[in-house]
């Protein structure tokens, strides 16, 4: 490749990471995939992904958190389920 080409490269793909750096932080994203997976993107590093049943289970927890959070107040710097107790968390997560 010579001099000339290696420098458009460089440039095209320094806008191409500027552009996929200003994309990051516009905040959160969904994707449906083929599968009926729904990624979350934009919470931290890696998506979050999950399937319906699995968004069901979550949405239960998250009835629950917010019972114990109303009941005893949030903690800062614990996390939401700590403070549950376990056989309730079985319960979501291991019935059947």
């Amino acid at each position: 490749m010579s001099d000339e080409g290696l420098k458009s490269e460089l440039e095209r793909l320094r806008n191409e990471n500027a552009a996929l750096k200003k994309g990051s932080s516009t905040g959160i994203r969904m994707k449906v995939s083929e599968k009926g997976a729904v990624s979350i993107y934009g919470m931290g590093r890696f998506p979050v992904t999950l399937y319906k049943e699995q968004w069901l289970k979550l949405r239960h927890v998250g009835r629950h958190s917010r019972v114990h959070f109303r009941e005893r107040g949030a903690v800062e710097g614990k996390g939401l389920v700590e403070g549950m107790k376990s056989q309730t968390l079985r319960q979501v997560f291991f019935r059947g």
